[in-house]
């Protein structure tokens, strides 16, 4: 079992009520799934994916991690353990601007403590696989929507993470874009990579092995 949560709330406080964000969520997740969340806007689903994620905390439940209670660790070690297993890739790509292709695909690596001939190497095979060799020298801002989202899923893929979790990744591509990112995804998950997708396409859903539907911050159906 990769990761289980186990009756996870989370609310916030407005005007002295609760509003829940999420309510009493139950979810398994074995290594090898493709799992694709869907509902409506405000429905949870991001929410969801951060908490899976380690982004986001909790208030109540339990969250287990490769047999570690991640709830129960402290910010640093929960941390080191989401920079050495999960990928994440965002709609809005979350590059570092004043950094190049190249240096942003070798971020993750450095928190890795890798030897510099590693992590050359593995930047290298990288561009190769995305065919981005020729824009490693370029900044974010210089390349085209499709572009950047192919070095935001590249540098979540770059530390070989076990686990990849991504929100709408195709949001802001065209059809043709879109269905190429779905295609690395789905041969990424052939290869043995956990996807956990959020996704407001029915057609990106069909990728997923597993269809989790969120309404009003519940699961209605798995």
């Amino acid at each position: 079992m990769l990761l289980q949560l186990n009756n996870i709330f989370k609310w916030v406080q407005q005007g002295g009520q609760r509003v829940f964000l999420l309510k009493d969520i139950n979810l398994e997740v074995e290594e090898g799934e493709f799992i694709s969340v869907m509902g409506p806007s405000g429905s949870g689903k991001s929410t969801l994916l951060n908490v899976i994620g380690m982004l986001d905390t909790f208030d109540e439940g339990t969250y287990n991690f490769l047999d570690e209670s991640a709830h129960t660790l402290k910010e640093k070690q929960r941390s080191n353990l989401y920079k050495q297993y999960i990928g994440f890739v965002f709609q809005a790509y979350h590059l570092i601007d004043e950094l190049t292709v190249y240096e942003n695909l070798e971020m993750p690596l450095l928190y890795k403590k890798l030897p510099s001939s590693e992590r050359k190497a593995m930047v290298a095979d990288m561009l190769d696989r995305f065919n981005i060799v020729g824009k490693k020298d370029l900044f974010p801002t210089q390349l085209s929507g499709g572009q950047q989202q192919l070095v935001g899923v590249a540098r979540a893929l770059i530390g070989k993470p076990k686990l990849l979790l991504a929100d709408e990744p195709t949001g802001n591509l065209n059809s043709k874009q879109g269905e190429e990112i779905m295609e690395l995804f789905k041969q990424l998950n052939d290869e043995g990579v956990t996807i956990v997708q959020v996704t407001h396409s029915e057609k990106n859903a069909q990728y997923g092995k597993r269809i989790v539907h969120l309404l009003d911050g519940r699961k209605i159906s798995d």
